[in-house]
């Protein structure tokens, strides 16, 4: 199996928390929910997506499923600020990935985290580690356990 420092530390904190999960490598790259789906055989939904975003200026985590898109103006509105989309540089700094493979885990420092609700619909989800050719399969709960997350819808409800 392939090595990299980011996939490294995503791996020894999955252990380190008590996961089971296994990470694998994918054959091609898997830089967006639908690509990793594909690769998986498995819906869009069940994709776990690590986003990084400025809540009044700062890195934050939301794991978003991969079914939707987040509406950072409603957001916002729920978890009381503004958020904004983050830059390459600030995702590279904040979590030690960068964009298309970062994990939602395995970061130089925990950043405050917020995990859609609709992710708990899937029995088992998937989320990046560490690298666009990594994944690795985890619950909804093991997942709020992992990051410390909050639990919260990122969309309206339709």
């Amino acid at each position: 199996m392939p090595e990299h420092p980011a996939v490294t530390r995503v791996t020894t904190a999955l252990r380190a928390a008590g996961a089971t999960g296994e990470v694998r490598w994918l054959d091609d790259s898997a830089p967006t929910a639908a690509a990793a789906a594909k690769a998986l055989g498995i819906e869009v939904g069940a994709i776990a997506n690590s986003l990084i975003f400025t809540l009044d200026g700062e890195p934050i985590l939301v794991m978003t499923s991969g079914a939707h898109r987040v509406d950072t103006a409603w957001l916002g509105e729920q978890i009381g600020g503004t958020l904004g989309r983050a830059d390459a540089a600030l995702v590279k700094t904040a979590t030690g990935q960068v964009i298309g493979g970062v994990a939602p885990i395995g970061h130089p420092a925990p950043l405050r985290t917020w995990i859609d609700t609709a992710l708990a619909d899937y029995p088992q989800i998937w989320a990046a580690a560490g690298h666009a050719h990594t994944v690795f399969p985890t619950t909804y709960d093991e997942l709020v356990d992992l990051t410390g997350g909050i639990p919260t819808a990122v969309v309206p409800e339709q």
